[in-house]
């Protein structure tokens, strides 16, 4: 017999994962197809199918990644998914473990874009750490159109919710071919004066063309470089640009920039009363929380006592002896009932319980050879008759008359 390595199934499930992942093809790959079985889990996560005429292929799509899609699609799309292939042991399949979907064919954009973004996050732009926001801003810079909506909405939010910052506007274009220059010397102009903590740049909504200044390589760059740190609030909820990569931290929409800009005075003043409350009955909770802690460790201190665990053993070894005990009792009891049905078989197999219901055996008094048939015997022939009790001897005569041939069934 050969010898031959023997795998359990999560050896050579583990094994085939690792060839996966060693293959680097696999490992960026944009794949194109049919949206089936699409589910947006309650985590935030997306599972679906992609397919054609010939395959199909399950797909994973993390919660993290979902965010920043510009679109959710729906079964039946056509779309293309890019991530990495790898193995999903618990159900031993392949599938491909996606960071982005697009739709299929959206164009030069796209594609312009997903470029610039590989060229950026290759440069670290997009893992570079992250500046702190203020809680307690001051002074809070904006970058986006007077005109616009937008700073409308920063306003009338940051009026309700933080009035005592002082708001500065660092005006700019914020659509078209020549605005992305502009936008960058506004970011740059806040930063030249040190005029602000922290800097909002903010849009409202529109179409992937619309919202194009904001993924432009120059004004991305100057939200990196930027020293005062940077919130993006381009667009509504599903809009992605560029500089949601490179900012401190993205808001869905600008008014959601403004909200994350500064904290709430109303609850700042609920926080001083709750703290108030909280300071006067402070030593009272120490105490108590120290008593329960004590408590629990005394809890805790029996629960591991070796005592605990010997009684927990004796307990099992006399659960499993009184089982062992049944299952024994059972056994025999099987046994007995086999050995009586067998018994029982023998004695009426029993050639002796045979002669006893009425029935002999005739043997060739000479020859002692069993008589099988009438044929074998002759007028004059001795023979001997065995029952069931005793013996007999007899002699054939002829019969004058013959007998009708009688037969019953022995059983």
């Amino acid at each position: 017999m050969f010898d031959l390595p023997t795998y359990s199934v999560a050896d050579l499930t583990a094994y085939i994962s690792a060839l996966f992942d060693a293959d680097e093809a696999l490992q960026d790959v944009w794949v194109e197809g049919e949206v089936s079985n699409m589910v947006v889990a309650s985590s935030g996560h997306w599972y679906f199918t992609l397919k054609d005429g010939q395959a199909q292929l399950r797909c994973a799509l993390w919660r993290s990644h979902a965010a920043r899609q510009g679109f959710t699609p729906e079964n039946g799309d056509a779309v293309l998914a890019h991530g990495r292939v790898s193995v999903y042991a618990p159900r031993g399949e392949y599938q491909l473990y996606a960071d982005a979907v697009q739709p299929a064919g959206l164009g030069d954009l796209y594609t312009r874009l997903e470029r610039l973004k590989e060229k950026l996050r290759a440069e670290g732009l997009f893992d570079r750490p992250r500046q702190a926001l203020p809680y307690f801003p001051r002074r809070i810079g904006v970058v986006t159109s007077p005109e616009a909506a937008a700073f409308q909405d920063v306003q009338n939010v940051l009026r309700r919710r933080f009035p005592l910052a002082h708001l500065i506007l660092s005006p700019t274009p914020v659509q078209g071919s020549a605005s992305p220059p502009q936008i960058a010397a506004a970011i740059e102009r806040l930063n030249a004066h040190n005029a602000c903590d922290v800097i909002l740049l903010v849009r409202g909504g529109g179409s992937i063309e619309d919202l194009w200044a904001f993924n432009d390589e120059g004004v991305a760059r100057a939200v990196a470089a930027s020293r005062i740190p940077v919130i993006s609030g381009v667009g509504h909820e599903t809009d992605f640009t560029l500089v949601d990569f490179v900012s401190d931290l993205r808001a869905p929409t600008p008014s959601a920039a403004a909200e994350q800009a500064a904290p709430d005075i109303a609850e700042l003043r609920a926080g001083l009363v709750a703290a108030r409350a909280a300071l006067d009955s402070r030593m009272r909770e120490r105490t108590d929380g120290l008593r329960s802690a004590l408590d629990g460790a005394a809890r805790t201190l029996g629960h591991l006592s070796p005592a605990r665990r010997v009684a927990l053993l004796r307990q099992r070894v006399d659960d499993r002896a009184e089982r062992l005990e049944r299952q024994q009792r059972l056994h025999i009891a099987l046994l007995r009932e086999r050995l009586a049905a067998r018994a029982a078989a023998l004695e009426a197999a029993n050639p002796q319980a045979i002669l006893a219901r009425g029935y002999a055996i005739v043997t060739h008094s000479a020859s002692g050879m069993r008589v099988t048939s009438a044929s074998a015997l002759q007028p004059g022939d001795s023979v001997s008759i065995r029952l069931h009790d005793g013996s007999a001897s007899a002699r054939i005569v002829k019969e004058d008359k013959p007998r009708e041939h009688y037969q019953r069934p022995l059983f």
